[in-house]
């Protein structure tokens, strides 16, 4: 296969991968925004746990009919892996009630900095000047985006840092794992997934009860709200496997620089079926920006010296996977 095709192969699944994730995830935001606000369904930790059942049951269900080989990942590296996306799905939850949503989002904001701060440290990553500035401009449009009444205290700062950490390195780690291991997405998924979903479920009744003084057992269900609680579920197994895949593909920096898109995406979609109240000047021009800097970003990036390792190399464990599903993350190019 020649280079040009095997470029415009990777392109194609490149773009398909993106698309992948920005469906699965706008759909599940205004899903959970219907089964909370409508249906008064505000158990986050709990629905979370739920979600992960979903997708270890389809995983393996998936490995009984043999598309998905066994592989081997240490424990003690499954263990860091759920702690991190535990403390990062609990901070959030927490700095969301604690903080301002104006701080929150500066919050959720600052993982791209952090994120370039562990490619810098552990890979030994190395940014251009373009793809710098293009992150800024970046930050700079969805901070204009969403960013309004700012106010924080100690506490609330100290769960915004610890989401903000936590969500980095879990997402560092899908990366490093893939690449350690040469595990497919659905691989790293079926070994993930179980505890996410045991320690969620086993937590996320005590800490909703806490957030919300109000007991999922507790909750009347109906058959609307349970419906949406299972679409709910379906759509987070893709977002859960597309998250993997793009990760993998790509790094964690660029999984957040371009995840602001969905941003964008939720507050057109959230306008345009929620009410436009908060549609003005300042949020189309944020937008505007933002969208010129995911492109300039992608520019500078894909260009030689744009973002590249240097003189690092990882001790890789193969493990074969001849996985039916082409999901496989193919860690030798990266954007």
């Amino acid at each position: 296969m020649s280079s040009e095709t095997k470029g415009d192969r990777k392109a194609t699944l490149d773009a398909a991968s993106w698309f992948f994730n920005v469906v699965t995830s706008v759909g599940i935001i205004l899903v959970n925004k219907a089964l909370m606000a409508t249906y008064g369904f505000s158990f986050a930790t709990t629905l979370t746990g739920m979600h992960f059942a979903t997708t270890t049951l389809l995983t393996t269900i998936l490995k009984s009919l043999g598309y998905i080989q066994s592989s081997h990942i240490p424990l003690a590296d499954i263990i860091k892996f759920v702690l991190f996306a535990n403390f990062s799905i609990v901070g959030m939850n927490v700095s969301l009630m604690w903080n301002s949503v104006g701080f929150y989002q500066i919050a959720k904001l600052s993982m791209i900095p952090v994120s370039c701060f562990l490619e810098v440290v552990l890979d030994n990553v190395r940014y251009s000047r373009d793809t710098k500035l293009s992150i800024i401009l970046v930050l700079l449009g969805v901070a204009v985006c969403t960013v309004t009444d700012v106010s924080v205290n100690t506490k609330g700062f100290i769960a915004a840092a610890i989401a903000v950490w936590s969500t980095a390195l879990q997402q560092y780690y899908v990366h490093f794992l893939q690449r350690k291991y040469s595990v497919g997405s659905f691989n790293l998924l079926g070994h993930t997934a179980p505890a996410q979903a045991a320690s969620l479920l086993l937590v996320g009744p005590f800490m909703d009860y806490w957030l919300t003084n109000k007991r999922v057992d507790a909750y009347n269900y109906g058959l609307t709200s349970v419906l949406f609680i299972i679409l709910s579920c379906s759509i987070a197994v893709g977002t859960n496997l597309s998250q993997f895949i793009c990760i993998g593909r790509f790094t964690a920096v660029t999984f957040q620089v371009l995840g602001h898109m969905k941003t964008i995406l939720v507050l057109i979609l959230g306008f345009i079926f929620f009410g436009k109240e908060g549609l003005n000047l300042q949020v189309v021009l944020g937008m505007l920006i933002a969208i010129m800097g995911m492109v300039w970003y992608g520019n500078a990036s894909s260009k030689p010296g744009g973002k590249e390792r240097r003189s690092f190399s990882i001790p890789t464990t193969k493990t074969p996977d001849y996985s039916a599903l082409p999901v496989s993350a193919e860690p030798d190019e990266k954007v």
